[in-house]
């Protein structure tokens, strides 16, 4: 299960301090066993064969349910000690879902987290993850999903870029100006502003700089790069010291929405559910996210 969760015989080795001979050897005798190849092997990547898929997910669900009888046998400070696995979006995990996972671990001492940051979209049973945060639409109905709300955006430009280029007071002011814009995010070209009176407003959005982390985007509005679309929670701050500005504060854009991934077969472990219970709880007091 490691080689094929990690891809590599040589890093399973060191995972577990022995010599990658050795590991080689157990997998060559197990698919001798079972008469059937498991995995494919190049000099620099395994990957399962259709055989090996099928017998790591039956896997998969038997070392689940050893862990879960395990669990029941244990007191109750004992249930509350072991790994969380946790990935989510870059970031909102820099800037507010670390400080939470903090916290929690301070009320669980016994609880170790190894937290992931990614903006792909991952398979959690694949990659061994038990919760995952995620922006946007989600398709994968074979995890436990769990709503956090919706993550308000708003337009955003550093004051220096808003003296070189005039003041913004409608939709269409924007469209002769460069823009910071984001890739891998469908309709990234255009921004769709909402009024009071409901009317929308489609404005062409380009710009020379492209980014593909949110970090890197809110740096190049603060240096004046040019003016684009942030959640709230990735620049509440700059609004409140001044470095950046709120640009059409009188219309909208669409918000995004914000939920929690939960591997079904991990929903019974007392630390997986306390863990969630607490990211859910402090995820939606971010400035931003609204419950919906």
């Amino acid at each position: 299960m490691r080689i094929a969760e990690r891809g590599n015989l040589a890093a399973v080795a060191r995972e577990t301090g022995v010599g990658q001979s050795t590991i080689t050897r157990h997998l060559r005798e197990l698919e001798e066993a079972l008469g059937v190849s498991l995995l494919t092997r190049t000099t620099r990547r395994t990957a399962l064969t259709d055989e090996g898929a099928r017998y790591y997910a039956h896997c998969m669900q038997i070392l689940s349910l050893v862990e879960q009888a395990s669990q029941e046998m244990r007191e109750t400070r004992q249930a509350t000690a072991g790994t969380v696995r946790i990935s989510c979006t870059g970031a909102l995990g820099v800037m507010h879902v670390s400080q939470l996972i903090y916290a929690f671990q301070d009320q669980n001492p016994g609880i170790r987290v190894e937290f992931g940051l990614t903006d792909e979209r991952i398979d959690l049973v694949r990659d061994g993850v038990d919760i995952a945060i995620r922006l946007g639409p989600l398709s994968d109905c074979a995890m436990k999903l769990r709503s956090l709300g919706d993550s308000q955006r708003v337009l955003v430009a550093s004051p220096e870029w808003l003296r070189r280029n005039g003041p913004v007071l409608r939709p269409e002011d924007l469209r002769d100006l460069e823009g910071v814009r984001m890739s891998r995010v469908h309709g990234s070209d255009r921004l769709v502003l909402r009024s009071k009176k409901s009317r929308n407003y489609v404005v062409p959005f380009h710009g020379r700089l492209i980014v593909d982390h949110g970090l890197a985007a809110r740096d190049a509005f603060i240096a004046g790069r040019g003016f684009g679309p942030a959640h709230r929670w990735l620049v509440e701050d700059c609004l409140s010291d001044g470095r950046l500005e709120h640009i059409l504060p009188d219309y909208s854009l669409p918000s995004v929405q914000l939920s929690m991934l939960i591997a079904p077969e991990r929903t019974t472990l007392t630390r997986v559910r306390l863990c969630v219970d607490f990211l859910a709880e402090g995820i939606r007091r971010i400035p931003g996210i609204n419950r919906g």
